[in-house]
């Protein structure tokens, strides 16, 4: 998960999530007037309507950001209060560095995007506003891009880390068109989804699908530190799934959690009352046996595995009734492609990957998601050029 983003117009470096004072051009179109796809496009082209840009925060965030205007020919300023990270994020190609005071800007940019942590959100606009660079609340647009990763910082930026993923932006009654229309540019040119939300009801969402499940990963993870090594070493696929997002960097996460800190009370109150009742349900079942505390404990599963039905699936589209087919790989190069090959000559497609690791030994499981019309004819192609497999 990221940070709440701002951005806003005619040179203001900003927040994640304001836009531009000045409406952007028009979004880029193909020859019969439909919005054209990035790979449609022969070269890299500028997206119309973001000429020029100020990103403020190289982390993650920002020069993802960043490098993602840069492939679309947008020329991109950059600026963080650590020198040498607005440094790095400009030596992997994401823009120019423009100092803290904005002094090298040359001239105002269409796009100013402040891509820091909650708390420093205000201090940034003011930043920005004392050097006279003409931001204010009508062109500033709240906006969150769902999409994050494990690692923080410049050095983990990827052009593409928001690809397909949701962008929320917030506008409020004050809010410019010109400057809704101008974060809208930033989304497409970031080739994210976008999505229009009140404040509020941003807050309650990403409380139940984002943050408090961070909290609930950390917690668990938490059990883990001070585990004994044996029960460590039988750790499977499962617990990592589960603590995976708990490798966050804890001070932002902190920010951001303060930050929305109602809504998120309010989902880890219910997760836990769910938690104790199933505590207290095992307990009563250790001392009866099977009985009535199974029930409590059996109908949250059941109620586990229909929420997890309507978690979006690939694209953003429902969930559908994909099955795994699993196949023994060797931990060696080239055997991961060697298996891709053989789906792709069988004429499968693989929806989802994942690979659980056998702790010791020199091989793994790659468990491949796949349409169930095409299980059979998989499982065929496999065995017959001699992979282990299993449904």
């Amino acid at each position: 998960m990221t940070d709440p983003l701002s951005a806003s117009g005619r040179g203001t470096p900003q927040p994640p999530g304001r836009t531009p004072h000045k409406a952007p051009r028009a979004p880029l179109r193909g020859p019969g007037g439909e919005d054209t796809p990035p790979e449609a496009s022969e070269a890299p082209a500028r997206e119309a309507d973001v000429a020029s840009a100020v990103v403020v925060g190289t982390g993650l965030i920002g020069t993802s950001i960043a490098l993602a205007l840069r492939e679309r020919g947008v020329r991109v300023g950059l600026a963080d209060r650590d020198p040498a990270a607005a440094r790095l994020a400009a030596d992997i190609g994401a823009g120019t560095v423009v100092g803290g005071d904005f002094a090298d800007l040359g001239e105002p940019a269409d796009l100013a995007v402040l891509a820091v942590p909650p708390a420093a959100a205000g201090p940034a606009l003011l930043a920005a506003q004392a050097a006279e660079l003409g931001c204010d609340l009508t062109s500033f647009v709240p906006g969150h891009p769902l999409s994050g990763r494990e690692r923080s910082g410049p050095a983990a930026a990827r052009a593409d880390l928001f690809l397909g993923r949701p962008w929320v932006i917030c506008p409020g009654p004050q809010t410019a068109p010109e400057a809704v229309a101008a974060v809208a540019a930033l989304v497409r040119c970031c080739q994210a989804q976008e999505v229009r939300l009140t404040a509020a009801e941003h807050d309650r969402y990403v409380a139940l699908v984002s943050h408090a499940p961070h909290v609930v990963a950390a917690a668990m993870a938490a059990r883990l530190a001070g585990a004994a090594e044996p029960a460590l070493m039988l750790s499977g696929q499962g617990i990592r799934d589960v603590t995976r997002i708990a490798a966050g960097d804890s001070r932002m996460w902190a920010q951001i959690l303060a930050a929305n800190a109602v809504p998120v009370a309010d989902v880890l109150a219910a997760v836990s009352a769910d938690l104790a009742a199933v505590a207290e349900a095992l307990r009563e079942a250790a001392a009866d046996g099977a009985g009535p505390g199974l029930k409590a404990v059996t109908g949250l599963l059941d109620e586990g595995t229909a929420g997890v039905t309507r978690i979006p699936g690939k694209h953003s589209k429902p969930r559908r009734d994909d099955m795994v087919v699993q196949v023994v790989i060797p931990d060696v190069p080239g055997e991961l492609a060697r298996l891709f090959r053989a789906a792709g000559d069988a004429g499968v497609n693989i929806e989802d990957i994942g690979i659980e690791h056998s702790p010791g030994l020199p091989v793994g499981v790659a468990e491949l998601v796949v349409r169930p019309e095409a299980v059979a004819r998989l499982t065929q192609a496999l065995a017959a050029s001699g992979w282990p497999v299993r449904r």
